[in-house]
């Protein structure tokens, strides 16, 4: 049977209809904490969304991204959105694509979808000059992690994907120092826990692509309560720095616990982890069989990826499951 995709609890109940309740949903790599939202204010919601309200927002993203010009800074309802918009109106790049991977599906279905032609290169080194490059940064699943010069050094327009980018040097991204003809793309949603908000920005240059995206994306693209939430998260920098803590010390514990379970370590970043195992199948249906969901991959059978626990009793949970 087809794996499912992260997140997936509606299909995924209804194959273990007797799995203990409430669900344990590790198949996606999002913060298990997310940031406490509090009482927004009433007009959050009964008013349209404001350009002062949007430019605060790109402000403060700008300043957590490390981007010099908060005009290069576009937000948008979820980097998802970005990536089914792009191959839409960036057909004067060309018609080829190269996404380096295998990586997040999303990306191939969403270029190939416009028409282009697409292929799966492993190495930066196997673009070439009438490519459109694609790269997920660090990589989903495997948490590969290009290095800005690597990035900058590749020939052609270059779309990164840093969805994941959160909780790593601040140097690893390639935001503070975009090349020409580079489109960033960064999640809010996965770092802060939120992401049933629907937030996201792409990066740009200021005087052409970030226009551009703001017209296809049209007014009001992005509601009144994640501008609220989103900004004051940005700017929220000791939440951020007690996160980051949390998540290693987590990281740390969840790589003991699948070792011990005889998974072979393969990658990961600060919100997930991926493994091998000899009988990956068998331990998605231990798993399931104890009400704990987690990613398998349809073209990789040997991998799974965990997200991390989000409290003590659901890593003593997934101990149990895994039987260490």
């Amino acid at each position: 049977m087809k794996p499912l995709h992260g997140g997936d609890l509606g299909t995924v109940r209804r194959r273990f209809p007797d799995a203990p309740l409430p669900w344990l949903d590790l198949s996606t790599g999002i913060n298990p904490v997310g940031y406490p939202v509090g009482t927004l204010p009433a007009d959050a919601w009964t008013r349209l969304p404001g350009r002062d309200d949007e430019a605060a927002l790109c402000a403060a993203a700008a300043k957590a991204f490390g981007v010099c010009d908060p005009e290069m800074v576009v937000a948008a309802p979820g980097t998802q959105a970005m990536i089914q918009l792009l191959p839409h109106m960036l057909h004067e790049w060309g018609e080829r694509v190269a996404i380096v991977g295998h990586t997040y599906e999303e990306h191939r279905v969403s270029w190939q979808r416009a028409d282009y032609e697409v292929r799966t290169v492993e190495h930066l080194s196997d673009t070439t000059y009438d490519d459109i490059v694609v790269i997920v940064n660090p990589d989903n699943p495997t948490g590969r992690l290009f290095t800005r010069d690597g990035l900058r050094n590749v020939k052609g327009p270059l779309i990164v994907d840093e969805a994941f980018m959160d909780f790593l040097p601040a140097e690893a991204s390639l935001a503070s120092d975009l090349p020409l003809g580079a489109i960033v793309l960064r999640s809010f949603g996965k770092a802060y826990g939120l992401a049933g908000l629907r937030l996201g920005f792409a990066i740009a240059d200021p005087d052409v692509l970030a226009p551009r995206l703001r017209d296809e994306l049209g007014p009001w693209a992005v509601s009144g309560p994640a501008l609220t939430i989103g900004r004051a998260a940005l700017a929220d920098t000791a939440w951020s720095s007690a996160a980051a803590a949390r998540l290693e010390r987590d990281c740390r514990r969840l790589d003991g616990m699948l070792a011990a379970a005889g998974c072979t370590p393969i990658g990961g970043t600060p919100l997930f982890r991926t493994v091998r195992h000899d009988d990956a199948p068998g331990l998605v249906q231990q798993l399931g069989r104890h009400g704990i969901h987690v990613r398998a991959f349809f073209l990789q059978p040997d991998r799974l990826r965990f997200g991390l626990p989000g409290t003590g009793a659901d890593f003593h949970r997934l101990a149990a499951a895994l039987g260490v």
